[in-house]
């Protein structure tokens, strides 16, 4: 059976954030910026409980039949521009290395689009690192458009 085929999404519990958190850190730029701790960070936590209490923000698991193999974080943005459209940002996407090249990916990228206009969004978007040439080249074939260019200030 194909990947695509036996997923099932649902908001993740914070007893999936250890392995949502290993997820993160898998790719090679969470390698370098991700604790490498093997017991979690109670930054995680805290900011998992942040996340789990706004209405406004949800982290995302797939599953399959042997656990999670994916994950994204959803956070839809009030906005006064395109005469109030409500924006659902698209971020920290992982797909587990079991399962990838299996069509996850673009089952991800569907029902995030679902959700989105289940909760009146009216744009969806989302940022990637330049490093990262071949999600760029995925979320081009999604029909998704390089259409702005993103700045970002990092704090200590």
């Amino acid at each position: 059976m194909r990947a695509d085929e036996c997923f099932t999404f649902r908001p993740a519990t914070r007893n999936d954030l250890e392995f949502v958190v290993a997820l993160l850190a898998q790719d090679n730029l969470g390698k370098t910026r991700e604790s490498k701790s093997k017991t979690l960070s109670p930054a995680y936590v805290r900011a998992f409980e942040v996340i789990e209490k706004d209405p406004g923000n949800e982290v995302i698991v797939a599953e399959d039949g042997h656990g999670i193999a994916g994950t994204m974080q959803l956070t839809y943005i009030p906005n006064l521009t395109f005469q109030g459209a409500t924006r659902c940002q698209i971020e920290g996407v992982r797909v587990a290395e079991r399962v990838r090249d299996q069509g996850l990916g673009r089952k991800m990228f569907d029902w995030a689009a679902i959700r989105a206009k289940e909760k009146g969004c009216g744009i969806v978007q989302l940022t990637s690192n330049k490093a990262r040439t071949g999600a760029l080249a995925f979320y081009e074939k999604l029909g998704y458009e390089a259409s702005h260019v993103g700045f970002k200030l990092y704090f200590d």
